[in-house]
């Protein structure tokens, strides 16, 4: 008996759609980078990009546990002196929750080539309302 290897000519990706209303963001985000890695199907490799589609709706609506949206910061740097830039995380949620959850979603993927071509499967959405029913996507469930 050999050892399955995925590659590119035998991956079948599916649509899965997670539904964030009143879930914490870092669990929604865990659900979604698991979906986007693959590592749902049987079939898994680890070398090899063979995860998912993954549509996210009602972003607005996650939620942040505990103090994070008083004490967890957004920081970016635009690479000059004096170039920090610091958001609450409250902040974020309000105005740009689809950038709250990409960063989520990045943060739990692991830093290699894959990332990219994974985060280009992903579709975040602020409200419950998508654009990819034509592909009638499957809803995921987050503990």
């Amino acid at each position: 008996m050999s050892t399955f290897m995925a590659n590119k000519g035998n991956i079948e990706r599916n649509w899965y759609v997670i539904d964030a209303a009143g879930k914490p963001l870092g669990k929604t985000a865990a659900a979604a980078a698991t979906l986007l890695r693959g590592k749902h199907k049987p079939e898994y490799t680890p070398h090899a990009d063979c995860g998912d589609f993954v549509v996210i709706i009602n972003a607005d609506k996650a939620v942040l546990t505990g103090k994070k949206g008083e004490q967890k910061f957004y920081r970016t740097h635009s690479g000059y002196v004096g170039g920090l830039k610091e958001t609450k995380y409250r902040i974020l949620m309000q105005e740009k929750p689809e950038l709250a959850m990409r960063v989520a979603v990045r943060g739990m993927l692991p830093r290699n080539i894959i990332t990219k071509d994974s985060l280009s499967r992903l579709k975040i959405y602020r409200g419950d309302a998508h654009k990819h029913e034509a592909q009638k996507p499957q809803a995921w469930t987050v503990e």
